[in-house]
């Protein structure tokens, strides 16, 4: 019984990692999807994900997640960024090389960090963004 156990117990940890990859695949694999750090206001925890830009809003998932809806959503007509600047001291959490946008959204001010080739892509959306009537 407790073989049988441990056997369905391992295939169940298998499945979760199969499907925890694939998802992470699939984020990955559209056009405009990039890695990118996420801090909201108040906290000092950076999370990782993988975040969608294109149209209308920046769509963002948690890394360390096996849900399929985005845990942020960005649109990008109320997005600004106010500020930009290397990781530092107090980003122990992020790679060294990366870069770090303070923005404005309609849902309040955001922190994303990005690798430095992600920037520009990046801001040249942001600012491509039709005029707010």
């Amino acid at each position: 019984m407790t073989t049988a156990l441990l056997v369905l117990a391992g295939v169940l940890l298998l499945v979760l990692a199969v499907v925890f990859l694939l998802r992470r695949r699939f984020l990955l694999s559209g056009l405009g999807a990039v890695t990118m750090w996420l801090r909201v206001p108040g906290s000092p925890r950076w999370s990782v994900g993988v975040a969608w830009y294109g149209g209308d809003a920046l769509l963002w998932y948690r890394a360390l997640s096996l849900s399929v809806r985005p845990q942020h959503r960005l649109g990008r007509s109320e997005f600004r960024v106010t500020a930009q600047r290397r990781a530092g001291r107090d980003d122990l959490a992020l790679p060294e090389d990366v870069v770090v946008l303070s923005c404005s959204t309609a849902e309040g001010p955001r922190d994303l960090a990005m690798d430095p080739s992600t920037v520009t892509g990046f801001l040249s959306w942001v600012e491509s963004a039709p005029p707010v009537r």
